[in-house]
């Protein structure tokens, strides 16, 4: 009766390890994955930022012009 315990045990024991190493693979197999995902979104964020300054900058450049023009347009 202790040989059939002792021997659960032991498989109990190695079927965790089996797990555990089962799930250090996976989790090493993800880590570059998840890497790209995170590089991939840090440059979408930098291209709306940018995307961003340039449409704020467009719409300074045009009120800009626009304020000119009326101001020609009083002086005439």
């Amino acid at each position: 009766m202790a040989d059939k315990i002792h021997e659960a045990n032991h498989f109990a024991r190695d079927q965790e390890r089996r797990i555990t190493a089962a799930t250090a693979i996976g989790m090493n197999a993800l880590k570059p994955i998840v890497h790209f995902q995170v590089s991939m979104l840090r440059m979408w964020a930098d291209n709306i930022e940018r995307f961003a300054g340039n449409y704020e900058k467009g719409l300074e450049e045009t009120a800009t012009a626009v304020e000119e023009q009326s101001d020609k347009e009083r002086a005439a």
